[in-house]
Parts: structure tokens; sequence; C-alpha cells
């Protein structure tokens, strides 16, 4: 029988899981310092470094470009949050609306 770790009654899953699953997805990532990611997660590990490729420095939630980056490579431990679902903060930075 596989064994989960419990927390409150929820069960708790390994982020790397989900990670390897969105492989060549657009993704957003939130750092520690307050700033953000929208790219092309193309490579993860178990420390959750992210290497982006297509990558964009974004500002207020993903509304607004602040750079053009193309690869970058986060460190996991400044990763505040991801989210999967990053093609609505690309499109409102890139195309301003």
């Amino acid at each position: 029988m596989d064994k989960m770790a419990t927390k409150g009654g929820k069960q708790l899953v390994n982020p790397f899981k989900y990670l390897k699953e969105h492989l060549n997805s657009q993704i957003y990532v939130k750092l520690k310092d307050g700033s953000e990611y929208v790219g092309k997660l193309v490579a993860t590990d178990t420390t959750m470094n992210l290497i982006l490729d297509d990558a964009i420095e974004v500002a207020d939630n993903g509304t607004r470009l602040v750079a053009k980056i193309g690869r970058v490579l986060i460190k996991g431990s400044m990763v505040e949050f991801i989210s999967f679902d990053a093609s609505t903060a690309a499109e409102k930075a890139l195309t301003g609306v």
C-alpha cells in the first residue's frame, strides 16, 4: 500500500510531481523578493530549481511587462509560489490589456 502523508485530514502531495507533469508548459512564478516571471518550464529538480525558456519578467500580478529575458534559472529556495495557469498573466503583460 502506498503511504501518503496527511495533515489535518488532507493528503499532502510532493510538488515535484506537479512540476514534472507541467514540463514544457507555461508557468507563472513569484519569488520571495516580489519578482514575477512567466515562461515555459523546461527543467526542474527535487530542490525546485527551475529553468524557464522564453521567460518574461512581469509586475503587478502579471499585468505589466518589465523585461523580456529569454532563458532564466530560478533557485528553488527563492520561490514563493508557482501557478500552472500562466497564460492570462503573460497575455496581460504582453498586450497591456
